[in-house]
């Protein structure tokens, strides 16, 4: 059984559709597959609608947080969408990503890059407006060669001379809200160092005694020793380990299913959630 946790469409920053997401999971052999935009379950109708046969859907979404001035991003699964607490703080982080990126982009331009609000718009295409579709605008540009090097001190990273803050939830707070929505939490890749700094072990600690279900150990930017040291502390913790690929289709160089999640540690997220059930392909269109 091959479960990939992780994934995103046009509905955040990916560049398949909803629709495409599934046929590419089916596609890739996979059996389970989370569909986790950043913010936003926009994606949900038209993933269900497009469903093949044979292929799970679990909803979720990665939820952009921050603590001790560190930025992270938190994976919610089956959880009620509509429920009105995390809804209205979906809503409040989703909302400040457009003023966030005009800001940005005027930094861009400051520094010389004549990077336009119309050109990251139209690469978004329509969804969650977010710092890869920049990086997108930054390679259209050919300031940088890919979306992973405009991750860097000198243009997006945290910190770095173009990024610029936004809206984001305290994640002991955002534990609560997905709880209370009857939904599961995962932090997401809490070691991929080149994103900039990352959580410590004592900020997971308290995250883990306000109701963290999982550490994401299995990721495309954790080596072999991170994963294992990943592995100690959700041990210590009493954590449950998931692997995913935080794909993300052409924007990102790591293909569906690079990394998965052990079928029992499935098995205990879907026995924890009480929001939402993991709906099974029929054959969609």
């Amino acid at each position: 059984m091959r479960i990939d946790l992780h994934c995103h469409s046009t509905a955040s920053d990916g560049t398949d559709t909803p629709a495409e997401l599934m046929r590419a999971a089916a596609g890739a052999g996979l059996d389970v597959v989370a569909l986790t935009d950043h913010d936003t379950t926009r994606g949900y109708a038209e993933a269900l609608a497009a469903l093949p046969e044979g292929l799970t859907l679990v909803t979720g979404a990665e939820l952009s947080c921050r603590i001790d001035g560190v930025s992270l991003h938190l994976l919610a699964y089956l959880f009620d969408p509509e429920e009105p607490a995390l809804l209205a703080e979906r809503e409040l982080v989703r909302d400040d990503r457009v003023p966030r990126a005009h800001a940005m982009i005027a930094k861009l331009n400051a520094l010389g890059v004549p990077v336009t609000w119309e050109q990251v718009e139209r690469i978004a295409a329509g969804g969650t407006v977010g710092r890869p579709h920049i990086a997108s605008a930054l390679v259209e540009l050919g300031v940088v060669p890919s979306v992973s090097d405009a991750f860097t001190p000198e243009w997006l990273a945290d910190g770095g001379r173009a990024f610029v803050d936004k809206h984001e939830t305290d994640p002991l707070e955002a534990i609560r809200l997905v709880k209370s929505a009857g939904g599961v939490t995962v932090l997401a890749h809490p070691a991929a160092a080149k994103r900039g700094r990352t959580v410590s072990p004592e900020a997971i600690a308290a995250m883990a005694a306000a109701g963290l279900d999982g550490l994401e150990a299995d990721h495309t930017e954790h080596d072999q020793d991170t994963r294992t040291r990943l592995r100690g502390l959700a041990r210590d913790l009493d954590l449950l380990v998931t692997g995913s690929s935080d794909y993300h289709g052409t924007r990102k160089t790591v293909a569906l299913g690079e990394n998965t999640t052990d079928p029992e540690v499935y098995g205990e997220i879907i026995r924890r959630a009480t929001g939402a059930f993991p709906v099974p392909g029929t054959g969609g269109a």
